[in-house]
């Protein structure tokens, strides 16, 4: 099973140049986007859940294979800060059911002033049906407990491994059969870039964790200047030459 590796987002007028041409006009970039990625994670829910037909033209305009995971909206994890889950957590999931196949995890990341819950984590989780993987990117030093650890193992759900100045800010728990890895930041130049060094580091994290025959998502958030098109190229480069798969994009219907 693949490596899937893509960036967080694709609408940044500064990646002109970098990954779409002068002449594309901006109603074209996911398009583009999918001819060089066969992953996205869309962080456009966390600010504004799109409506199920923007969620649905997604789908028709990327290709088969192609995979988006979603970013849940802020207004479950930031101002609700995951009390009553129930009601967002469903509008979210049949917003997001017009990506159908397409549909990727969903990435729970929690505000940094929101301190470890292991009860609120499970009932927020226990809101998803099987069939939907969660990723969870606590950003809070008191979620790090053998209590939360449990909770998402047993709800199959996966710790985020998360990077800043290319070093994990995570533990490196294995909470599920896939994972899911985000990147900040690096300290390569020019900022915010990372070196070829600190993503050998995480391809031999990942190859450690999870067997080949496991999916893993890895994305890019380091936008600025178009890092994350740069280091999400090498990355995959990297992750090839430890022996995974690291799917091409897809083209066609």
């Amino acid at each position: 099973m693949p490596v899937l590796i893509g960036t967080s987002g694709w609408q940044y007028p500064d990646w002109r140049g970098v990954l779409y041409p002068e002449g594309c006009p901006q109603r074209l970039w996911l398009e583009e986007y999918a001819r060089h990625f066969p992953t996205l994670e869309n962080n456009n829910a966390f600010y504004r859940l799109p409506s199920p037909e923007t969620f649905a033209s997604w789908r028709e305009r990327t290709p088969r294979g192609f995979v988006m995971a979603v970013k849940a909206s802020r207004y479950l994890t930031h101002i609700k800060r995951l009390r009553e889950p129930e009601e967002p957590v469903d509008r979210l999931l049949r917003h997001a059911a017009g990506l159908g196949e397409r549909m990727g995890p969903v990435l729970l990341q929690l505000p940094p002033t929101l301190k470890g819950s292991p009860e609120a984590l499970d009932a927020v989780l226990a809101c998803f049906p099987e069939r939907i993987r969660v990723a969870v990117e606590p950003r809070h030093e008191s979620w790090w407990t053998d209590e939360v650890r449990r909770v998402l193992e047993r709800r199959q759900a996966a710790l985020c491994w998360a990077d800043r100045d290319s070093r994990p800010v995570t533990p490196l728990w294995r909470t599920a059969p896939w994972g899911y890895v985000r990147f900040h930041h690096g300290r390569a130049r020019p900022w915010p870039r990372y070196g070829r060094a600190a993503l050998a580091s995480w391809a031999r994290r990942i190859a450690d964790a999870w067997p080949d025959s496991a999916e893993v998502y890895a994305y890019f958030n380091n936008d600025s200047g178009g890092a994350a098109v740069h280091d999400a190229r090498l990355f995959a480069r990297v992750v090839r030459g430890t022996g995974r798969t690291v799917p091409e994009p897809m083209t066609g219907p």
